[in-house]
């Protein structure tokens, strides 16, 4: 079966009743978790933004702190999941402050990491992708913003 485009499923969507609505989201979020957590994300947390970006963050310092750190191949698959579920939370709620705050807190964390990033080439390129990454949203945040992070970013690439 191929799927409608966006343009078909926004005018069917509006021509039905807000009943039929509410069934569609919820049958919707049945199948996928990722169909619930944007669902969560939307009806519940994005009014408050800066309460998302805590709850993530406490998310990662949980994980970063399960990690299992006898060798770099866990670390390193430990460490691309956590990259892989940030990146997921940042996709949903579409606010480039907040992508770089949540890359940003992800790269002091993997910074500050025991053992250290810099004896393994796969995490280091990994940290290094991650700051590019934060360099090229910066720009297209408001100007105080761009000043505020471009410290945090300095701060970071200092240590």
């Amino acid at each position: 079966m191929k799927p409608a485009n966006v343009r078909l499923i926004k005018q069917e969507l509006q021509s039905r009743s807000p009943e039929e609505l509410v069934q569609l989201c919820l049958r919707l979020a049945k199948f996928k978790k990722e169909n619930k957590e944007l669902l969560t994300y939307l009806l519940f947390e994005a009014q408050d933004e800066e309460g998302y970006i805590r709850t993530i963050k406490h998310e990662v310092d949980q994980q970063f702190e399960q990690i299992n750190t006898k060798s770099f191949y866990f670390i390193k698959k430990s460490v691309r999941k956590i990259q892989r579920q940030l990146k997921r939370y940042i996709r949903y709620s579409l606010n480039k402050e907040t992508e770089v705050e949540l890359l940003l807190y992800f790269c002091y964390k993997l910074k500050n990491m025991k053992p250290s990033i810099s004896r393994s080439r796969v995490l280091t390129n990994l940290y290094a992708r991650q700051l590019l990454m934060i360099q090229k949203k910066i720009p297209k945040l408001h100007e105080d913003l761009q000043a505020d992070y471009t410290m945090e970013l300095q701060k970071i690439e200092r240590w």
